[in-house]
């Protein structure tokens, strides 16, 4: 413990004076009375008040000698050293993401409960002006409380707010934190997270106002999540439905995957897999898919299973069954037979071929997809073009074959690359793509761009650098997953366009032209109505997962009605791994103990010094009241009864019951005896008390 204040310690030499008083007494005149009889508590009295004498055991001098004490401690402000942030403005960012929900907390506590008691320590350490804002960080954030030099309200600020189910902005919420920092001297902003950070690479702590500060939470990366799920009927047979499921921890899990279509109770599908430490488990099925509309597939951890699963929001995942909209295809290829089954496999989609050397036909097509060819002219619709051989002016350029590749990096939050995994892909050349900075790079291998797509002429076109007998994409469960997000990209199926929004993506909605109102119910049965102002309504409030409603009106009347699905397969929140967090490569520094706070004890000082006196009060003797009826003739100076000079005196006259007249002038003293109680006075001067003396014995005569 230090002090803040020390020199208010001298104050404890006052304990000298206090000590003093008790050793002290006042001196008397001796007189001779004619007995000792009823004066014996007046002997014991003198011996009791011999100047220094040797200390008794007193209660209140203790209790005196304790508040001097705790008075002088208190004005010398004592203080904890505590782990803390000093700062004259501090915001607090908690991570308010799905990964937050992980159970590896010491009593099986929440990493956001932890985060929780984190941001309650650094308030209670913070200096009494100082400022301090609460920040949720979600997939949206949002701020609790505005800076203020309030630490009741802002600990009720942290205990408010709760984990979400999807992803969360770190960059926005940065952003906003520090708004508030800007022309503060001393400003610091907390982030306290499990390392889930992604978007920061633009970022650099030079151009932040203040300082930055990590508080880490989380410990273990056990975890078992659906990380894919999608359904799609196949030309000719029943549905398939496409499910991933992966493993993040070191340790083999034991699974059940279970499977139910629409509201009925019992599953379709219930089995046990092993999904090895750190792998994917793929899995494809048939069964009992007919006439489904919406899917739902769960993965529970079994209970002899070694590894654990220490998050739950992603066991979950729901796909909805897509309506058949007739698409025509037009697939210019020598005679490539895995394109074309998994082209006939998508729902609603009409295939017809044609040679490259043998031209279009004069009909139109809603897609024109290009193996190892290029249109001589551009078509009338969309384009798929897979292997180049040549470039296309005005499109791209083939600047020859790269080789050797290095490891794939798929562009995983794209819409287009929904449940797509090249982690088991593997591509021996490709052609070096040129000129396409008008596409998105979907996937790519070190600077070498291989699947490329965006809008360029009024049409959408995919361009695939590599041809597919190069690779073994076509034997990978990712390339009917792929070829189908492609293709919901080319034709949007119903009034959704994006097929597959995860949690806190926007959906956009296409309504039909005579519509005049949309209105989505969430999973929880909230509903929003959106007036149709525009060709696209944007819908934001997809913080839940599950399965969305969508009703499409017109004056009144129900036009469509389309249930669709919102999942969270974000790597960044399953993958539950404590993570370090960066600012454009370079690592934010984390909080620790050797940063340390005040924590002043003073006001419990206090507390106790005034404890203790109102003690000191109920101790004290009572003091009554004089009665003067009482009083006999005494001293002149004082008015006071006369000492009895004898015990028969001090009867007759009633003399114990005698009280002080002035108490500004005179002391009292109570003797008690058996029957009587005696007031003794000094008989001359006020302010000293006559002491008696034991008369001589009498002598023989």
């Amino acid at each position: 413990m230090s002090f803040l204040a020390p020199v208010a310690l001298i104050g404890l030499l006052l304990a000298i004076p206090i000590i003093l008083m008790y050793m002290l007494r006042l001196r008397r005149r001796e007189l001779i009375v004619s007995s000792t009889y009823l004066w014996q508590q007046l002997l014991q009295d003198k011996e009791a008040n011999t100047p220094w004498q040797r200390l008794r055991r007193n209660l209140l001098l203790i209790l005196q000698l304790i508040i001097l004490a705790l008075l002088a401690f208190a004005l010398a402000r004592p203080f904890l050293s505590v782990p803390a942030i000093s700062a004259a403005r501090m915001a607090l960012l908690i991570d308010a993401s799905a990964s937050m929900a992980a159970t590896d907390g010491p009593a099986g506590e929440t990493r956001f409960s932890q985060a929780q008691d984190e941001a309650l320590k650094l308030i209670d350490a913070l200096a009494r002006d100082a400022e301090v804002s609460v920040i949720r960080v979600g997939d949206t954030p949002e701020v609790i409380l505005p800076y203020a030099q309030d630490k009741a309200a802002a600990m009720a600020a942290v205990r408010s707010v709760s984990a979400g189910q999807g992803g969360a902005d770190w960059l926005a919420a940065i952003t906003l934190a520090a708004a508030g920092g800007q022309a503060v001297d001393d400003f610091t902003m907390v982030m306290l997270t499990d390392g889930g950070v992604a978007g920061l690479d633009a970022l650099t702590e030079s151009a932040l106002p203040g300082r930055i500060r990590v508080v880490p939470v989380g410990q273990s990366d056990e975890n078992v999540a659906l990380t894919a799920l999608a359904a799609r009927s196949l030309a000719g047979g029943p549905p398939q439905v496409f499910a991933q499921v992966t493993n993040y921890g070191s340790q083999d899990a034991e699974i059940i995957l279970t499977l139910r279509a629409d509201d009925d109770p019992l599953p379709v599908f219930n089995e046990r897999f092993i999904v090895p430490g750190g792998a994917s488990l793929p899995f494809v099925s048939s069964r009992g898919l007919d006439g489904y509309s919406v899917l739902q597939a769960t993965v529970t951890t079994a209970v002899n299973s070694v590894g654990r699963d220490l998050l739950t929001v992603d066991n979950t995942a729901w796909t909805v069954a897509r309506a058949a909209i007739g698409r025509r295809v037009l697939l210019i290829s020598e005679d490539n037979l895995f394109l074309e089954q998994v082209l006939r496999s998508l729902p609603g989609v009409s295939v017809f071929k044609t040679r490259p050397d043998a031209g279009l036909p004069a009909e139109t097509f809603d897609l024109y997809v290009y193996d190892q060819a290029v249109p001589r002219q551009p078509p009338p619709g969309d384009v798929l073009l897979i292997g180049p051989p040549v470039g296309v002016p005005g499109w791209f350029g083939v600047a020859g074959e790269v080789r050797g590749l290095p490891p794939l990096e798929a562009e995983t939050t794209d819409d287009r690359m929904v449940f797509v995994d090249f982690d088991a892909v593997n591509i021996g050349r490709t052609q070096d793509l040129r000129g396409v900075s008008w596409g998105d790079v979907l996937l790519r291998a070190g600077d070498t761009p291989l699947i490329v797509a965006g809008d360029r002429g009024g049409r959408q076109i995919v361009i695939f650098g590599f041809a597919l007998r190069d690779t073994d994409l076509q034997l990978n469960i990712a390339f009917p997953i792929l070829m189908s997000n492609l293709m919901a990209w080319f034709s949007p199926v119903g009034s959704i366009v994006n097929a597959a929004p995860a949690v806190g993506d926007v959906v956009l909605i296409q309504p039909p032209l005579e519509a005049d109102a949309v209105r989505v119910t969430r999973p929880d049965g909230v509903e929003r109505t959106l007036p149709v102002d525009a060709d696209q309504i944007v819908y934001t409030d997809t913080s839940l997962p599950g399965v969305y409603r969508l009703e499409i009106f017109s004056g009144g009347t129900l036009l469509q009605a389309q249930p669709f699905a919102v999942n969270l397969f974000d790597p960044l929140e399953s993958d539950i791994a404590p993570r370090d967090v960066s600012l454009s490569g370079t690592p934010v520094l984390v909080q620790r103990a050797d940063e340390q706070g005040q924590f002043e004890v003073w006001p419990l000082l206090a507390a106790l010094a005034l404890a203790a006196d109102a003690r000191m009060v109920d101790l004290s003797p009572a003091h009554t009241r004089p009665d003067r009826a009482r009083c006999r003739a005494g001293p002149r100076e004082c008015g006071l009864a006369a000492a009895p000079t004898s015990p028969q005196h001090a009867i007759n006259h009633r003399a114990p019951r005698a009280l002080i007249v002035n108490r500004a002038r005179c002391s009292q003293r109570r003797i008690h005896t058996t029957r009587e109680r005696i007031c003794v006075f000094p008989p001359v001067r006020c302010g000293r008390r006559s002491a008696l003396r034991r008369p001589p014995a009498p002598q023989a005569t």
